[in-house]
């Protein structure tokens, strides 16, 4: 549903738009600040930079964007984004799949101690 929002340790996240096989979604990254290292089993997701600078890592394969700047994650592919920058990093997310719920994430590392969490998610 559009507008949902959520708080989370490393910033925040908010729906702008979503329908049949799409989500989009304003990311804000703190500045010192990374989302977990994660997979979706259901989607792809396309991110554009706003303003802020953010460290990729895809796969094990580090990319810096600037504003105006993309990146691509398959579906399926290892991701994490970094805010290594001392101002707020946002980003617009475009998710492309079948299924869009925020329960399509497998965390393979993170700071804020969530792996448990995504794995119990996931065995239900």
């Amino acid at each position: 549903m559009s507008g949902q929002s959520e708080e989370r340790p490393w910033g925040s996240w908010h729906v702008i738009d979503e329908g049949n096989g799409y989500k989009v979604k304003r990311i804000h990254v703190e500045p010192g600040q990374r989302l977990s290292y994660q997979t979706h089993e259901h989607r792809s997701e396309h991110w554009v930079v706003i303003f802020g600078m953010a460290t990729c890592v895809i796969d094990g394969e580090t990319v810096v964007a600037g504003p105006g700047h993309s990146v691509d994650v398959a579906q399926g592919a290892a991701h994490r984004i970094t805010n290594l920058g001392a101002e707020e990093l946002v980003i617009i997310e475009v998710q492309r799949g079948g299924y869009t719920g925020e329960d399509d994430i497998c965390r393979l590392e993170d700071d804020y101690g969530r792996e448990d969490e995504s794995a119990e998610a996931t065995a239900q």
